[in-house]
């Protein structure tokens, strides 16, 4: 019983967890570094496999103190129960072998492991107007969602058109409609957008050389100028809605005021 106590003390304790999430995070990120030494990768491996156990506890304890229902209707809490269960896969694996020279199939547990750091995100309280800021993000995420679907798919067309035009000429840029596709979004993305057009250009005869510049530049500034930027500002726009809503709120209250000044 006493040593429940002193655990419940720990575990209820926000800071502590969030020591627990950086120090997990620390041993992962060491982890992915080839070349340690065995008894370092040992070392980790253990120490990363007594953190997770150490977040499966901090669940037991929760709903022990606050029982499943109360403790599930958090979402913070559903997310932190979803990782702890996939992570605690990897713990598993690791009791039925001993091969730590070849885990590859554990480290790649490992990296749904990686998502707890987000857990993080709970101690919202120590970063000012976090609510504020997630809630702005969101609202304006789906005010660009039908923007961002229209330019998905701009660039499907561009790709199937482009891999049909120069699939022969550059089959590494255009070969199938997936790498086609990949091509386009770095135009979108301003990259490669005069290699890929002057590779193409000096396989092409003299005629066609030009008309491909100018297909290109007008992929590139359709799709990579002006449905970014459309993008980008409509996401900015609806970021700050509401202090543009308080500002218009004051401005209308500050004519108010004036207007009932005796003239």
């Amino acid at each position: 019983m006493f040593l429940y106590l002193i655990m419940k003390k720990f575990f209820l304790n926000d800071r502590f967890v969030l020591a627990l999430i950086l120090t997990n995070a620390l041993v992962i990120f060491i982890q992915s570094f080839y070349g340690l030494p065995v008894f370092v990768r040992q070392i980790l491996f253990v120490a990363d496999n007594i953190l997770t156990l150490s977040f499966v506890l901090e669940i037991i304890i929760k709903i022990r103190e606050y029982s499943f229902k109360v403790y599930y209707k958090s979402k913070w809490n559903k997310f932190d129960f979803y990782l702890v269960t996939l992570s605690f896969v990897s713990v598993f694996m690791s009791l039925i072998t001993n091969d730590f020279e070849n885990l590859s199939f554990i480290l790649i547990l490992r990296v749904l492991r990686i998502d707890r750091i987000f857990k993080a995100f709970r101690f919202k309280r120590y970063v000012p107007n976090i609510n504020q800021l997630l809630f702005e993000t969101r609202r304006a995420f789906k005010a660009s969602i039908l923007i961002i679907f229209a330019l998905v798919v701009y660039n499907f067309k561009l790709a199937f058109f482009s891999c049909h035009l120069f699939k022969d000429i550059a089959p590494q840029y255009f070969g199938n409609p997936m790498e086609s596709f990949y091509t386009a979004f770095r135009f979108f993305s301003v990259e490669g957008w005069y290699e890929i057009p002057d590779y193409i250009a000096e396989n092409s005869s003299d005629s066609k050389s030009l008309i491909v510049k100018i297909y290109f530049m007008f992929i590139l500034f359709s799709g990579g100028i002006l449905g970014l930027s459309l993008i980008n500002s409509n996401f900015v726009d609806a970021m700050i809605a509401d202090n543009n809503d308080s500002l218009e709120h004051k401005v209308d209250e500050l004519n108010k005021k004036l207007s009932n000044l005796p003239k």
